[in-house]
């Protein structure tokens, strides 16, 4: 047996979106509305060929502009249409917003280490991230719920909100979902439907996954 999408039923695509110059000013987005870079266009059109080659049945995105713009590559090439949904949102996190990560480690070190342990933290007095899966993690297995046998469904989303999420679909304690780790421009993980739930195939991957050949299937 192997990992191919034949037998394994249903799969999520959990795709971040391309670069933005906040991105580049390492400047903390959270829900404010950037947009993307000429790069981070081109980073979105290179993936969507990729990703199209999935033939994925169904794209839902975060309203954010960023990636509406990322998910609106892969639909004009799959000629499906986009669902929009504002739970996909990246996390709140009011004070912290706007800032570049020395200024953070500067005005917030005590929150900011506290966070980077694993302890529930309303970073800047925003969301905490078991609250961003609460509202994320719903509307993906919605979703996910209604593909076909053995489909697809692309989540265009933002590096929080997708660790997050796939930190709950998982079934992880939050306290361990840091250790996912984060995800670049513009690359995605995929889960895949198992016998026991859903299971993490490719994690921050740029190229299409392979199928699991061996011993551990």
């Amino acid at each position: 047996m192997n990992g191919t999408k034949s037998d394994r039923g249903r799969r999520v695509v959990l795709w971040r979106h391309g670069q933005t110059g906040w991105n580049l000013e390492r400047r903390f987005q959270g829900s404010t509305d950037i947009e993307l870079t000429e790069a981070g266009v081109g980073q979105a059109r290179r993936a969507a060929r990729l990703l199209a080659a999935l033939r994925p049945d169904a794209i839902i995105a975060s309203d954010l502009r960023r990636a509406a713009a990322t998910a609106n590559e892969l639909a004009v090439l799959t000629q499906l249409d986009v669902t929009h949904d504002a739970a996909l949102r990246e996390t709140y996190a009011g004070s912290w917003q706007g800032l570049t990560h020395d200024e953070i480690l500067a005005q917030y070190g005590e929150q900011y280490t506290a966070w980077k342990r694993g302890e529930p933290v309303r970073r800047g007095g925003g969301e905490l991230e078991t609250e961003v899966a609460d509202r994320a993690a719903p509307v993906v297995l919605n979703h996910a719920d209604k593909l076909p046998a053995n489909g697809t469904l692309v989540v265009v989303s933002h590096g929080g909100t997708i660790r997050t999420t796939i930190g709950r679909l998982l079934g992880l304690d939050a306290h361990h979902w840091e250790g996912l780790g984060g995800l670049s421009n513009c690359c995605w993980s995929v889960l895949g439907e198992g016998a026991r739930g859903w299971r993490l195939l490719e994690h921050n991957a740029g190229t299409l996954p392979e199928p699991v050949l061996g011993d551990d299937d």
